[in-house]
């Protein structure tokens, strides 16, 4: 039996199902797509709901912060307000109190010139009264005087006259005889402190010569000395300064200088070579190079000796130094160290003897020739660069016065300073202290005035203490100030030329002009 129902192709089914799948899908969306649009949409409406409420919230919100700002600025402005209020009170206050302290000063004012004003008329009244009392006194005077027939000069002058008169007489008597008694007593005391200073003090007197001898170990060592054609002797006399003088003296050879200094650095270095034996240019300068090392050591070791000795303090190093130093300088042989010392112990005796201060006349006694320690090096006199010295290391005003004074130089302006001259010349004129020949310090003296009285217009000439200055009398009709001062130059200039002398001169040239009248 044949099937009736007709074979179908299978690409139709194929195509059927998939319009069948399709059409499936497409249901199956919209049904999903409206499920999730009312979702949304509810969603949106949940949104708008929230977002109003939101809204609203911020309002009030906004609504209360606004009210609250504006109670707060309120209540500022109000504040201000109240400030500005009491402000202007006190401002108030200030001004009513002003105008009352104006009110009292113009009443004050009103008071003292009314003050014033009767003060004025009561003076007036006081000068009316002044001037009838002197005219009353006058008045009264003359009518004295006319009584009297004698006027008030008259009468003063006759009293005065009688006074004089009766007291002239013994006025004289008493002025002579104090004088007299003062004078003897001022001697006797003078002459006593002085010889009593010199007992206390009592010193070897050590004169310096300018040369100095060294021993030799035999006649050989002057060859050495002198070396290969005299090339050792002329370095030793180069880098020491001083002249060495080889001749026929048997074992010995003599340094001479005017500057002991050097004459002793010279010594030592000698003697240092001749112990060591190695004597040529390079040694020489070796071994004097650290004599002079020494002989700086010694300097101020002697600089300290003397200030302890003398119980003296607070002495800058380098013033020490400058001590030490003036035992290497002389003065007519005299060593200057030596004499400063001297100086030093009088005047702290005589201001002792005085009730002075003895240690500050011992420090100007010390100090009053620093300036010799380095003349040689500074120009100017020792006394210039003393005073210099002085100042520059803070010493008192009466050391500093003491050694500008001591020459006469300056006037001295304390007993200290008095002192200091005294014993200087006292330490000068003990015998044997300085080696200078009598023959020798006249002939010094009278060449000085002769060249004084060498110019023209020279009235007279005086060499004076000691040589140190010369003063020189002109004659006024012949020189005139300029040529005095011309005089003084050009002698100044002759003595340096012709004299050989220690130290400094002074020159004083002085014209005066005397009327002189005669009555018979």
């Amino acid at each position: 039996m044949y099937n009736m129902v007709p074979e179908m192709n299978p690409i139709i089914f194929l195509l059927i199902g998939l319009v069948l799948g399709i059409a499936g899908t497409l249901v199956i969306v919209i049904i999903t797509g409206f499920g999730a649009g009312k979702k949304a949409e509810k969603t949106i409406n949940e949104a708008k709901k929230e977002a109003e409420k939101l809204r609203r919230d911020s309002l009030a919100d906004l609504k209360e912060e606004s009210f609250k700002l504006k109670q707060t600025v309120d209540k500022e402005i109000k504040e201000k307000k109240n400030e500005l209020a009491d402000s202007e009170d006190r401002l108030l206050k200030r001004e009513k109190s002003l105008d009352n302290r104006e009110e009292l000063l113009q009443n004050r004012d009103a008071m003292l010139d009314q003050k014033n004003e009767n003060l004025t008329a009561l003076q007036k009244q006081v000068q009316e009264k002044d001037n009838m009392m002197d005219d009353l006194l006058k008045k009264e005077m003359e009518k004295l005087e006319s009584i009297a027939k004698f006027s008030k000069t008259q009468a003063h002058d006759l009293i005065m006259q009688r006074v004089e008169s009766d007291m002239d007489v013994e006025i004289a008597q008493y002025v002579k005889d104090e004088m007299a008694e003062a004078k003897l007593e001022v001697d006797n005391k003078a002459k006593d402190m002085l010889v009593s200073s010199m007992n206390k003090y009592s010193n070897d007197v050590v004169n310096v010569q300018t040369t100095s001898t060294i021993a030799l170990p035999s006649d050989d060592m002057k060859g050495r000395l002198i070396g290969r054609e005299g090339r050792n002797i002329r370095t030793i006399e180069a880098v020491t300064g001083v002249d060495l003088i080889i001749d026929d003296t048997p074992e010995a050879i003599t340094i001479s200088s005017f500057d002991p200094f050097r004459r002793e650095i010279a010594k030592l270095t000698i003697e240092t070579l001749l112990k060591d034996g190695r004597i040529h240019p390079t040694r020489i300068e070796e071994i004097y190079d650290k004599t002079c090392k020494d002989m700086n050591q010694r300097v101020m070791e002697l600089g300290k000796e003397t200030v302890y000795e003398l119980g003296l303090s607070k002495f800058d190093p380098e013033l020490v130094n400058y001590i030490g130093k003036l035992n290497f300088r002389t003065s007519y042989g005299q060593n200057a160290l030596q004499h400063s010392k001297e100086v030093a112990y009088l005047a702290g005796i005589m201001a002792g003897e005085l009730g002075e201060n003895v240690n500050l006349a011992k420090r100007a006694g010390l100090l009053h020739d620093i300036g010799k320690s380095i003349d040689f090096e500074t120009e100017g006199s020792h006394v210039e660069i003393g005073v210099n010295l002085a100042k520059k290391y803070h010493e008192d005003d009466v050391v500093i016065n003491s050694i500008a004074s001591h020459h006469g130089d300056e006037p001295q302006k304390s007993v200290i300073a008095v002192l200091v001259q005294i014993a200087d010349s006292l330490s000068a004129a003990r015998p044997g202290a300085r080696n200078d020949s009598m023959e020798k310090y006249v002939e010094r003296l009278e060449k000085l005035e002769t060249i004084g009285n060498s110019f023209a217009g020279v009235d007279k000439c005086y060499a004076m203490q000691a040589g140190r200055e010369v003063r020189v009398i002109v004659k006024p009709d012949e020189v005139d100030d300029l040529k005095s001062i011309k005089i003084a130059h050009d002698m100044k200039n002759k003595i340096e030329a012709e004299l050989q002398y220690p130290g400094t001169i002074k020159i004083t040239v002085i014209r005066e002009t005397r009327a002189q009248e005669e009555a018979k």
